[in-house]
């Protein structure tokens, strides 16, 4: 259609998001619909068909260009590589079923006010709006504005005031009732999809459809037995695809359906407040929690009192959770090679057909003129065997075999204990060559342990107390910033909350509690969160604290605050949260001056550090009129907490396994970036020879531009702690020998944002050695894993916790070490929570997609032997007949089809990938030597055999009577004729080409079925080898028994028994050229890095481009050097500096 559009046609929506679109305005035409229409008759369903095939052309066709805002029909075109179209109906919402109840004018007040879209949306004074439907999320025409918009939530440009002045009482039942109407329902509507929707789209396939012509023509040809096959092949393909997808429906419908139908507490304006529906709430409605657990039906913004949260509850579809369901339900398409070239290879094999189509019309045309006749044969069964070229040259069982290949790597899979819900991203993981991996929970064990503490006081750090030894604490701020300093609730008697804040709690041996109505203590108010020592504890001077405010914990901020009251004593506020973030607040004179050294001391050892901090406050003032940046200033502070998060058993050895394939491991984590830098070495991430720079960029300030920092980090001894042998320095000297060898970045997510903010054109250089990403959020990790996807990675996620579903679902191939969220939002799941599942998936994937290749190649030569073999036949205008075919389809192929993909993998993850594309060149030459060896085979046997002494068209039967040589040989009286009981079908040409076809179908599957690096020696499979074995065997039985009832049942002539010694040397002859070419040639290795490295053939991946451009680069990476954006936000050019070094206090 070109990029030409009239004026207010073409619009982006949810521009700048991962869901973009492009839309465009379509009117329909009466003329045009009608057109369609005819032509869906007179093609007997067919151009609906393509229409369905193609969204964009039914448009195209029924439609004509126009405006968005006269438009009746939108097209979709995805902004991403695929371009994928859609098309939706712009439908009308009308307001005029409220006129009565509410007494809606085109004036009323409720609507007049423009501030928000959905008084924008309404058209007046029709009273109605227009809205499109796209992927579970409604879009309104914004009048004002002249675009499409998403309804559903409050508007971004709202202020805290106006939300509070707008929403804080509540919305009336007549602004409820309009926007139900305008908006929908709040809930993530996931209904099962019924199974003859399923099977309607699956049928539907291209393939299946020519699988119905290929059924439809063999039944008119009495073919009935294969017609059979096929469809019983096709129906179990069709059925284990639907029972996929319908089991992935029910999944998803069970996950999100308890979140539908929850009851909540709405305040109206006027109406005051009443139980209503979750379904039923509206954008600006007010709920009022109560003090007991409750799903959250939908996102909200706390506007008075505190609560907590579990952020794992869903909620409704414009909500990120809601994104993350519907990215499950309507996915992004794989971009995998091995698919469109299959596509190719199929449509190459359309155009081979075709030539074989039209020289049978010709063979047939040009006999029967000279025959005198228009046609020798009735035209209709000219068009079959023209047809006929089609069904052969295209094998209608290739799905069924390829589906097969997938079924039994997934059922080997399940047999490890890894489900999956996408059986083509097995294929995938054969290309994996980058894994990323969270770090707790996924290399590191999921809980975490208290270690101890290290107190400080205005002396520095105190010595370490052990909570191993069983001493309690001693009293002071420290133990009450452990006993209070937390998110923790008490609901149902049970402490509940977050893992790490239980640990602190327990280790203090304290006790929580509710205070009841006749608690009394200055300033305290009634039901407040009460903390106290056990009655066992001595020397503690308070009787409790209570917690009166929480600034709670966010990602973003790093921290938490806490305001409490000590009974009888001093209000204070106490900070928790991560080390560097804490001091930045403290009053610096209370800040050890060993901070540094001391904090590496134990991150560079794997444990999780939280610092604490604390002030006291005047009790003047109101708790809540206390705002959090005067809280959170001049604190002092009190020491470190230490907790312990240790490798996993089978972590090292599954990194070692991976690192020794080539395939690069990288680290995501949301924790500590000198934690991560230690669990890398830890692990084997990092070798001990191997460098660690570290890279900090900061953002563009009012007298600096943007910059990024290269700092070399250094591994030394450090004895004074015991076993805490070593920490973590910055280097001030680097001598160039630093430069020589490998070397690892490692950096945070803030610096990962300012990198791809300002410094776009230095991260692919980064990624290609980045292996730390450490404080991480889960959008970074997503943008991550795209980011490396970008340089041509096929990347792997593992993760186990729901702030790893973007980066799962964002991967080639996620693998979940959870069954809740990350599960659905992955494609694979492991029952067994550690990392051997990443090897094992890698190595079945390397299998299916070798397995792949193996029928694809198969295929091809089968199609290629049955299509070479009839061609010269129709020469002679003759043919197969349908016994014949269905030996060769049935007992050979489609055996052969079902047993060849049940090899194994290979136990061993060898250094290299197997081929990702069809149109390599090795898989290709192997194509095409097969080809011409079979048919020069197939030529020079029709040749050799019409040049026979015993050869004559009129002659029957050329079986040597014993005794007698072929020069005394004669026709035979009782040799059948034409018109015996041979059919038309028998010759000896038609006997050779049989015997040539069927037994060089086996030698190749034989000579197609690979073994190592890749899958498992063809001998271990064992079915696979029988069944070759016996075809083999019944093969030369047949071309020597000399059984005259099976031959004839086989359309066969028996031939002198020095013919058929001539076809076993030919199929010998040419099996041993196949095989030799096959294994010294195709699957040589180290000839094609040869050949590659004689042509100068270097991989075109942007991975690979790069890695060569920085090995010849003596400049990179730049240790100890600073870089600048000349142009805040622009990241294309940058200058060097090599300043003083200075210290990184701050960011450690």
């Amino acid at each position: 259609m070109g990029d030409h559009f009239e004026k207010g046609q073409h619009a982006l929506l949810n521009e700048g998001e991962e869901n973009e679109m492009e839309i465009f305005g379509y009117r329909t035409h009466g003329c045009r619909k009608t057109l369609c229409l005819a032509g869906s008759i007179f093609s007997f369903g067919i151009l609906p068909l393509v229409f369905y095939w193609r969204p964009a052309w039914y448009v195209w066709a029924n439609c004509i260009p126009c405006s968005l805002q006269e438009a009746d029909v939108v097209l979709l075109r995805t902004t991403d590589e695929f371009q994928t179209y859609s098309w939706k109906k712009v439908t009308w919402i009308y307001l005029s079923a409220l006129s009565s109840a509410v007494g809606l004018t085109p004036d009323h007040p409720l609507i007049t006010d423009e501030e928000y879209i959905i008084n924008r949306a309404i058209t007046k004074p029709d009273l109605k709006v227009r809205c499109i439907k796209v992927q579970k999320i409604r879009y309104v025409w914004n009048n004002l504005e002249g675009q499409f918009q998403k309804i559903g939530s409050l508007e971004d440009w709202l202020s805290s005031a106006k939300i509070h002045l707008k929403f804080g009482s509540g919305l009336t039942k007549e602004e409820q009732e309009i926007r139900r109407l305008i908006c929908g329902p709040n809930t993530i509507d996931v209904e099962i999809t019924p199974i003859w929707k399923l099977l309607i789209k699956e049928v539907l396939n291209p393939f299946y459809i020519f699988q119905l012509f290929s059924v439809c023509l063999w039944f008119t040809e009495d073919y009935k037995e294969y017609a059979f096959a096929i469809i019983i092949m096709s129906t179990i393909s069709i059925a284990l695809t639907v029972y996929d997808l319908r089991e992935q429906s029910v999944k998803l419908h069970r996950l999100v359906e308890s979140h539908n139908s929850i009851t909540v507490s709405v305040c109206g304006r006027k109406a005051g407040a009443q139980e209503l529906e979750s379904r039923f709430l509206v954008p600006g409605d007010l709920l009022i929690l109560t003090g007991n657990k409750v799903q959250m039906p939908c996102d909200a913004i706390l506007i008075d009192g505190s609560c907590v949260v579990d952020e794992g509850m869903l909620t409704g579809f414009n909500t990120a959770k809601g994104d993350l369901v519907r990215s499950i339900l309507y996915p992004k398409p794989m971009n995998f090679k091995l698919y469109r070239d299959a596509i190719r290879f199929l449509l190459c094999l359309v155009g081979t057909a075709t030539i074989g189509m039209v020289y049978t019309l010709c063979v047939y045309v040009l006999s029967g003129l000279k025959s005198d006749f228009i046609f020798q044969e009735p035209l209709q069964e000219v068009v079959k065997k023209a047809l006929d070229v089609i069904t052969i040259a295209v094998p209608p069982a290739l799905p069924a075999a390829l589906t097969t290949g997938i079924i039994y790597a997934q059922r080997r899979l399940k047999k490890r204990g890894i489900f999956c819900i996408s059986p083509q991203r097995i294929n995938v993981c054969g290309q994996l060559n980058l894994v990323c991996f969270d770090k707790t929970g996924t290399l590191t064990r999921d809980g975490l342990d208290l270690w101890g503490v290290v107190p400080c006081d205005k002396n520095g750090f105190q010595e370490v107390h052990s909570f191993a030894s069983g001493r309690a604490l001693p009293w002071g701020p420290l133990c009450a910033a452990m006993a209070s300093c937390h998110s923790l609730i008490l609901l149902d008697e049970t402490i509940q909350g977050d893992p790490l804040d239980l640990k602190m709690f327990e280790a203090t041996t304290w006790e929580m509690a509710i205070s009841g109505d006749d608690f009394h203590v200055k300033g305290v108010p009634a039901h407040a969160m009460v903390v106290k020592p056990c009655k066992t504890a001595s020397q503690v001077p308070v009787e409790g604290i209570a917690i009166l405010h929480q600034f709670p914990f966010s990602s973003a901020l790093q921290r938490m605050t806490v305001i409490v009251q000590e009974m009888g004593g001093d209000r204070m506020a106490f900070m928790k949260g991560a080390p560097e973030k804490v001091a930045s607040f403290c009053q610096p004179e209370t800040v050890p001056t060993t901070f540094v050294s001391e904090l590496q001391i134990y991150t560079t050892q794997g444990f999780r550090v939280i610092a604490l901090a604390y002030k006291k406050l005047e009790m003047d003032h109101h708790t809540t009129a206390l705002m959090r940046d005067k809280v959170e200033s001049d604190l002092i502070f009190l020491g470190l907490l230490i907790l312990e998060n240790r490798l996993k058993e089978e972590t090292r050895p599954v990194l070692e396994e991976l690192i020794s394939a080539r395939i690069r491991t990288v680290m995501i984590t949301g924790d500590n970036l000198q934690t991560a830098i230690t669990v890398a070495r830890k692990s084997g991430m990092v070798s001990e020879s191997q460098k660690v720079i570290l890279i900090e960029a900061n953002e563009a300030t009012a007298s600096s531009s943007a910059s990024i920092a290269w700092k070399l980090v250094e591994e030394k001894k450090h004895i004074a702690y015991g076993n805490q042998d070593n920490y973590i320095n910055i280097r001030e000297e680097v001598s160039d020998n630093s430069r020589e060898g490998s070397y690892h970045f490692a950096l945070s997510g803030k610096s990962f944002q300012v990198i791809s903010q300002h410094f776009s054109s230095l991260l692919p250089k980064i990624l290609i050695n980045g292996t730390i990403f450490a404080r991480m959020s889960p959008g970074q990790k997503s943008s991550l894993v795209e980011e490396f996807q970008k340089l041509d990675y096929f990347v792997g996620m593992c993760g186990d916790g729901a702030n790893d579903c973007g980066a799962l679902k964002m991967a080639h191939a996620g693998i979940s070490l959870s069954e809740q969220e990350a599960s659905v939002a992955s494609p694979f799941t492991s029952k067994t929570p550690n990392i051997e599942c990443v090897p094992h998936l890698i190595k079945e994937g390397r299998a299916a997609l070798v397995t792949s290749f193996c029928m694809f190649k198969y295929m091809a030569l089968y199609s290629m032997i049955q299509y070479v073999g009839v061609l010269l036949l129709y020469w002679e205008t003759n043919s197969l007949s349908n016994y014949q075919f269905l030996f060769q389809d049935l007992a050979i192929t489609t055996l052969i089809g079902v047993t060849m993909n049940l090899n194994g993998a290979y136990p061993k993850l060898v250094p290299f990938r197997p081929a990702g594309r069809l149109v390599s060149p090795p898989l290709l030459l192997s194509v095409i030597l097969n080809i011409l060896l079979s048919l020069a085979m197939h030529i020079v046997g029709f040749i050799l055999v019409q040049r026979q002494p015993w050869y004559s068209m009129e002659m029957q039967s050329a079986c040597t009577v014993q005794n007698k040589s072929i020069s005394k040989l004669t026709i035979s009286p009782a040799a059948p004729g034409k018109n015996g009981s041979y059919s038309d079908f028998t010759s000896f040409e038609n006997t050779t080409i049989w015997f040539l076809g069927t037994i060089n179908c086996i030698t190749v599957a034989l000579i197609f079925s690979k073994g190592k690096p890749f899958r498992q020696p063809t001998y271990t499979n064992y079915i696979f080898v029988l069944v070759l074995v016996i075809q083999l065997g019944v093969c030369l039985f047949i071309l020597f028994a000399d059984i005259p009832e099976l031959y004839r049942r086989l359309d066969l002539l028996c031939t002198p028994v020095l013919w058929r010694v001539y076809l076993i040397i030919m199929l010998g002859s040419n099996f041993i050229v196949s095989f030799v070419v096959e294994e010294a040639i195709i699957e040589n290795r180290a000839l094609w890095m040869a050949i590659k490295r004689c042509f100068g053939y270097q991989s075109k991946s942007q991975y690979r481009i790069w890695q060569r451009a920085l090995a010849n680069d003596p400049s990179w990476p730049p240790i100890n050097q600073t870089s600048y954006s000349h142009i805040p936000g622009c990241g294309r050019e940058v200058s060097y500096s090599n300043p003083v070094f200075e210290s990184n206090e701050e960011q450690l």
